[in-house]
C-alpha cells in the first residue's frame, strides 16, 4: 500500500511521462491541499517558448488559479525532481508549507544538492523539505530520457536543433476547425528519437478505427471536416502527421524520406496504439495506405482514397508547418514517389468528402 507521499508522487510521475511524450525533459509536479489536488504541471518550456515553464511553476499557477489567490498557505508541492533556484523561489513566494521531491538534481538543485534556499533563515517564510520519495523511479525516467537523447546525438554526429527540426508552436495557434488535443510519440524504434504528432479521438473500444493519412503536401489538418462525422458514428479516429509534416519533427535530409521508412513508422504507430478493425483513409496520391493494408492485414479491414485540397480560406493553415525551405525536405522527397489514386467520390474537396462519408457513417450505425 503506497504512502500518502508516494500516491501524490505517482500523480507527478504521470505528468512527467506526459512531458516526455511531448519531447520535454520529463519532470512533473502536483500541488495539493490536504487530500485535494489543486494543480498539475509538467515541463513545457519548449512548447511554450518560456524559460519559466517548469513543472513546479505550471503547477503553482494552476493551484493559484483554483484557489483564486497567489498565496498557497496550507499547501504542498510534489515534484519528481529537486527544484531549481527559480522554482524554489516561487515556492517560497507562494508560502507553501511543504515540498516533496523525488530525484536529487546535482547540477541545479536548490534544496540541498547545489545550494539550499530552504535553510536560509533570514527569509520571511520557511518551507519544509522532504526528498527521495520514489527517487529511483523518478531518476530512471530522467536517465532514460537523456540516454536516448545522447544516442540520437551520436547517431546524427551533431546535436539536434529544435528550431530546425520542429515547427514553432505559434504557427499552429488559432487554427480554424481543428480543436483536437495534440498527442506525441517519441519512442517509436524507427523514429530514432523524432517526435511524431497524431490526433486520436473517440472511444478506444470503438467498433471501427479510421486511420487518416494526409497527402504529400498536407498534414492531419486535412481531415478537420471528417473527424466530427466519424465521432458522431461512435468510431475512433487516428490522424498522424508523417515525419517531416505537420507538428511532427522534420528531418532535414531528403534522403531520409524513403517509402519503406515511412511505412515502418506507420506500422510501429499502429502496433503501439494497438489499433484493430482499421479502415485506412488516405489522401489520393499517397501509396502508404496500400503498403500498410498488405503488411498489417490482421489489423486492417479496408482502404479508401479521396481528394483533399486546400482552398483560399485554409491555405495559411496548410502552410503553417512549413515556414521555410529547411522544413520542406519531406515535401520535396515525396514528389519523387507519390502515385495517383482514384478518389472516393467524383467531387473534389474536403467538404464534399465530408458529406459523402457522413452519409456513409449514418448508414453504418
Amino acid at each position: 500500500m503506497p504512502t500518502r507521499d508516494e500516491a501524490f508522487m505517482q500523480l507527478a510521475l504521470a505528468q512527467a511521462r506526459q512531458a516526455r511524450a511531448d519531447g520535454e525533459v520529463p519532470v512533473g509536479a502536483v500541488v495539493v491541499q490536504g487530500e485535494r489536488v489543486l494543480g498539475l504541471g509538467r515541463n513545457q518550456p519548449i512548447a511554450r517558448h518560456d524559460p519559466t515553464a517548469h513543472a513546479e511553476v505550471m503547477a503553482l499557477r494552476a493551484a493559484a488559479h483554483t484557489l483564486g489567490n497567489y498565496r498557497l498557505d496550507g499547501c504542498e508541492l510534489f515534484v519528481t525532481l529537486e527544484p531549481c533556484a527559480m522554482c524554489s523561489g516561487a515556492v517560497l513566494h507562494a508560502r507553501l508549507d511543504r515540498v516533496v521531491y523525488g530525484a536529487a538534481d546535482p547540477k541545479t538543485g536548490a534544496a540541498g544538492s547545489v545550494i539550499d534556499l530552504f535553510k536560509t533563515r533570514r527569509l520571511n517564510h520557511q518551507t519544509t523539505i522532504a526528498g527521495g520519495v520514489l527517487a529511483e523511479e523518478c531518476g530512471s525516467l530522467l536517465a532514460d530520457f537523456f540516454a536516448h537523447r545522447r544516442a540520437i546525438t551520436r547517431q546524427e554526429g551533431t546535436p539536434l536543433r529544435e528550431d530546425a527540426l520542429r515547427t514553432p508552436e505559434a504557427r499552429f495557434e488559432n487554427l480554424r476547425g481543428f480543436p483536437w488535443e495534440p498527442r506525441y510519440l517519441t519512442d517509436l524504434p524507427s523514429a530514432q528519437g523524432l517526435r511524431l504528432h497524431y490526433v486520436d479521438e473517440g472511444p478506444t473500444d470503438a467498433p471501427r478505427v479510421w486511420l487518416c493519412l494526409h497527402g504529400p503536401q498536407g498534414w492531419s489538418y486535412q481531415f478537420r471536416d471528417l473527424i466530427p462525422a466519424f465521432l458522431r458514428a461512435g468510431h475512433r479516429v487516428v490522424a498522424p502527421d508523417l515525419a517531416g509534416f505537420g507538428r511532427s519533427d522534420k528531418p532535414k535530409r531528403e534522403a531520409t524520406h524513403d517509402m519503406d521508412w515511412h511505412l515502418q513508422l506507420l506500422r510501429e504507430l499502429v502496433a503501439h496504439l494497438d489499433l484493430r478493425s482499421v479502415v485506412v483513409l488516405q489522401a489520393a496520391g499517397l501509396p502508404l495506405g496500400k503498403g500498410l493494408q498488405l503488411t498489417e492485414a490482421a489489423r486492417c479491414e479496408g482502404l479508401m482514397a479521396l481528394e483533399l485540397r486546400a482552398d483560399a480560406a485554409t491555405q495559411d493553415a496548410f502552410e503553417a508547418p512549413f515556414p521555410d525551405r529547411g522544413h520542406r525536405a519531406a515535401l520535396r522527397a515525396f514528389e519523387g514517389w507519390v502515385a495517383p489514386d482514384d478518389p472516393i467520390e467524383p467531387e473534389e474537396g474536403a467538404a464534399a468528402a465530408a458529406r459523402a462519408l457522413s452519409h456513409y457513417l449514418e448508414q453504418a450505425r
